[in-house]
């Protein structure tokens, strides 16, 4: 790493940030001059639980290489634990720059097995749990400028449809979308939002059981560095974006686009089928999750 700190000063909330990605995040944005509040509820990888030992550790880790870094343990599946990091974030060091919203669980199942709870709790912490706005909308309105950042995190399985994670699937989909909005709505004061789809194998992965080649191209600390870029001053220009990141490659996941129209819609049920196969026929194939390997 070279001497040069690209995100000097600014304040970086990272959720989820004790173990896995987002640890490496954390670890990262210290190493370039973040002030880090280092959030972790030290649950299990299904949510249940919780330890405040891995957020303490992490920030202890920042601090001695000479960072700045304070834990928290709050449940930012609440507006009540999502104010409480932000707060904790302004008391510590004055203000917030940065949210990176990593925190998640899982409760894979099919979805015609899935309990009402499975479905409910991934959501929570998924989606939910995805905030930080309030505040720079109070300083733009004060007559304070800002130059913020929000992170999301989505997933191909959200983006390009993975069997089993029905759940976990519609909430990563729902922050890709959330992402844009809050892009759109936010730019007024200064605050851009982006996404992250990363590519890693972490405790959520790790019964798997893939060979080492697949762990060292889907290891954490392949994804720290666009998420870092996305933190600092040279990202200003970049909102709305979802981006794909691991040790294979570094991709623009586009959008919904409209593809194949008919500008003469049927007026009747039983003209659909004949006006709609050609459209079907030319559109362009979905990315699935068998092209991403």
């Amino acid at each position: 790493m070279s001497n040069h700190k690209m995100v000097e000063g600014r304040v970086c909330i990272v959720t989820g940030a004790g173990r896995g990605i987002g640890r490496e995040y954390a670890l990262m944005l210290g190493a370039h001059g973040g002030l880090v509040v280092v959030n972790d509820l030290g649950a299990s990888r299904d949510g249940s639980g919780g330890d405040s030992g891995p957020a303490q550790d992490v920030a202890n880790e920042i601090k001695a290489a000479g960072g700045q870094a304070v834990a928290n343990t709050d449940d930012i599946s609440s507006y009540a634990g999502a104010k409480s990091i932000v707060d904790q974030a302004i008391d510590t060091f004055g203000g917030l720059d940065v949210v990176v919203n990593n925190a998640g669980i899982l409760r894979d199942r099919m979805l015609f097995s899935m309990a009402e709870e499975e479905w409910d709790s991934v959501i929570k912490v998924h989606l939910k749990g995805t905030f930080g706005t309030e505040y720079w909308r109070n300083r733009s309105k004060d007559g304070k400028t800002n130059d913020a950042r929000i992170i999301n995190t989505s997933s191909v399985a959200g983006l390009y449809a993975n069997p089993g994670q029905a759940n976990y699937g519609a909430a990563k989909a729902g922050i890709a979308a959330f992402t844009q909005i809050a892009a759109q709505e936010l730019s007024r004061y200064g605050v851009t939002a982006n996404a992250i789809a990363p590519g890693a194998l972490t405790r959520l992965t790790e019964d798997l059981n893939l060979p080492d080649e697949m762990l060292a191209k889907f290891d954490p600390r392949w994804v720290a560095p666009i998420v870092t870029w996305l933190a600092s001053p040279l990202s200003k220009d970049v909102t709305g974006q979802v981006i794909e990141s691991n040790g294979m490659f570094l991709a623009i996941a586009e959008s919904w686009q409209r593809g194949p129209t008919l500008t003469t819609p049927p007026a009747e049920a039983e003209d659909v089928d004949a006006a709609i196969r050609p459209l079907l026929a030319a559109a362009r194939p979905r990315t699935t999750m068998a092209d991403i390997n």
